[in-house]
């Protein structure tokens, strides 16, 4: 052994028995645990002690900011409602004192005299009088045109006020309306309008504004955010200017709230909080609200926490200093336990290297279910050949079936000629039987090379030709069906790099395909449309029922033929050939409505052979 000189190990070189050795390491490391373990039972209880104390401390923590939170957050809610309480009330106040003005000056003879005669010298001056005893904010009279004829504020007199809200309400009724509106220069007026009579003829309307703008400038000394809505949740009265107008989620948000940093830095101090109810200027606030008794205006408050957290902070900040004291102490003592702990680790070291004995025999038996793994994977492999030389020998099939069937109509065909003395056209038949035997040993030439992916046999051929060869080959088959077959095809040559054969075979396939869907139609159809562009695009088009299933068209062995009429490798084969010609076979279902009868469209995309492409082949 190159290793007898290390602690541990000597035991292990001195016995020759490979179970002896594991013995005897084995009971070197059992006698190590036992002492780890002695130490470990004597750290439990501090361990459980202190887990305890953790979470009782948490629990106090929680609790005590819960219950402060509680009382202090009632108490600063009681406060923000009787400030409420008192703002609704002065509000009130103002709107039920003014309400009445409008009634008073509606019935002075003086105004009403003057509104009749058109005569307004002194009516200005009668207002401003009037404004004066009453303490109203500004006193218009409109007449019947909605033009200012008399005003305290003289700058407005001759104003047309036709258009103003107050004014047209009080053209509609008989009684005081009261009406709010946003002047030019911001913010909102507020005004009791009513209709002036004289004779039971309206001759003009009373304007009294109210003066609330006041109470916003009392409130910005509070420590709140005060503001009044509207029934539609409009800012109506707010102590932050910029709300004016704003529906009230809106003006929460011209103040973006705390940035995630921020959010991070208030989390050290305020993580005992609850959720805010809303955020203003950045700064986490409590919402009061209160229904004021006029046309469902609401009164709303936004209170900061400060207040509450200061107090709440200073009684946990006294909690969390008693208990990290305590911890302190508590550490102190574990921290003798260390000695203990370096024993442990000793004693661990010896079960390493009883471990890596083991680990060495699990090598050894990786390395041997490696090589049973080889072994199956060869078994695999020849078992893949296996089911590869079954999927070629179905191919093999379906693409000789082809031929075998013209040849069979084209015997039989000569049979009958040569029985009719005609035997010039039984030599047509048997020279095309020629050509359709040396089609077939194209066929097992190209299927025995169909792995390969080489274009040496690609050619510069005529899409034409490879359209007329198709129906040549069908024409047999097409002869025993009473299939309406349109063909549309460019005069000029249309020229691609493509093998003939495998093109005919992938147009056949398309051809028959469209027969066998078109056998329960009526009146089948099949349309052939050859055009150019960028790409050469050949389309085949019936009027069958359509295709069920389009995203498994294309996969080997898929069929919705019976048993014994197809193997479901057409369409597989025939991408196949497209996509190794560079082009691509889509296929789609035309829809039944627009008088178009439905069916299913086959497109074949290739490559077009330009100038250039000829001369570099």
């Amino acid at each position: 052994m190159a290793m007898t000189d290390k602690p541990g190990l000597a035991a292990v070189a001195a016995v020759p028995d490979g179970k002896s050795q594991v013995t005897v390491v084995e009971r070197r490391a059992l006698t190590g645990w036992r002492y780890a373990m002695l130490a470990r039972l004597h750290l439990w209880p501090m361990r459980i002690l202190f887990t305890f104390f953790i979470i009782a401390a948490v629990a106090i923590i929680w609790a005590t900011n819960a219950f402060l939170s509680a009382r202090f957050t009632e108490s600063t809610h009681n406060s923000a409602d009787l400030r409420q309480a008192l703002f609704s009330g002065q509000i009130m106040s103002e709107l039920q004192r003014t309400s009445v003005v409008p009634l008073l000056l509606a019935r002075d003879p003086e105004l009403i005299d003057a509104l009749d005669r058109s005569g307004y010298t002194s009516t200005s001056q009668r207002l401003i009088s009037a404004q004066r005893e009453i303490g109203a904010s500004s006193i218009l009279l409109l007449d019947t045109g909605g033009r200012v004829v008399a005003a305290t504020d003289r700058t407005r007199l001759g104003q047309n006020l036709a258009n103003n809200e107050g004014f047209v309400q009080a053209q509609r009724v008989n009684d005081s309306v009261f009406s709010v509106f946003e002047p030019q220069e911001g913010g909102f007026d507020f005004a009791f309008s009513r209709p002036v009579y004289a004779n039971n003829r309206r001759v003009g309307v009373i304007m009294v504004g109210v003066d609330l703008s006041r109470f916003e400038q009392a409130w910005a000394g509070e420590t709140d955010a005060v503001v009044v809505l509207d029934s539609t949740n409009r800012v109506i009265l707010a102590t932050e200017p910029l709300w004016r107008g704003l529906q009230i989620d809106e003006a929460l948000a011209v103040q973006s709230p705390p940035s995630a940093i921020q959010r991070a830095i208030q989390a050290t101090t305020d993580w005992t909080r609850r959720s805010p109810d809303a955020y203003v200027r950045g700064v986490a606030v409590m919402r009061s609200e209160l229904r004021i008794p006029f046309q469902g205006w609401r009164l709303v408050s936004f209170t900061t926490y400060d207040s509450i957290r200061d107090r709440v902070n200073a009684v946990l900040a006294l909690e969390i200093m008693g208990f990290a004291l305590f911890l302190a102490i508590a550490f102190f003592f574990l921290s003798r336990r260390a000695q203990v702990e370096t024993a442990l680790i000793r004693r661990e070291s010896a079960e390493l290297r009883l471990l890596n004995t083991r680990l060495q025999q699990e090598i050894a038996e990786r390395e041997k279910a490696q090589k049973d793994l080889a072994v199956a994977e060869q078994t695999l492999a020849q078992s893949s050949k296996l089911a590869a030389l079954g999927e070629m020998s179905a191919s093999v099939s379906h693409e000789l079936n082809q031929p075998l069937a013209a040849m069979k109509t084209y015997l039989a065909g000569a049979r009958l000629l040569l029985q009719r003395k005609r035997p010039e056209e039984a030599m047509s038949s048997f020279q095309r039987i020629d050509d359709l035997i040396e089609r077939m040993g194209a066929i097992t030439r190209q299927l025995k090379s169909y792995a390969r992916k080489g274009g040496e046999a690609f050619e510069p051929i005529d899409v034409r030709s490879c359209v007329s060869g198709a129906l040549s080959m069908m024409e047999p088959t097409l002869r025993t069906r009473s299939v309406k077959i349109t063909r549309t095809i460019p005069r000029l040559p249309v020229m691609v790099l493509a093998d003939r054969i495998r093109l005919e075979q992938v147009i056949i396939n398309l051809l028959r395909n469209a027969l066998d869907a078109t056998k329960d139609v009526p009146h089948p159809q099949i349309d052939l449309l050859l055009t150019t562009g960028q790409m050469v695009l050949l389309t085949v088009r019936d009027n069958g029922h359509g295709i069920e299933n389009l995203d498994s068209l294309f996969e080997p062995f898929y069929t919705t033929k019976k048993p014994g009429e197809g193997v479901g490798l057409g369409l597989a084969i025939s991408s196949g050939i497209v996509n190794d010609l560079g082009g691509r076979l889509t296929a789609r279902n035309v829809p039944t409505d627009g008088g178009t009868g439905g069916g299913a469209v086959f497109e074949v995309q290739l490559p077009i052979l330009k100038q250039k492409t000829k001369a570099a082949e």
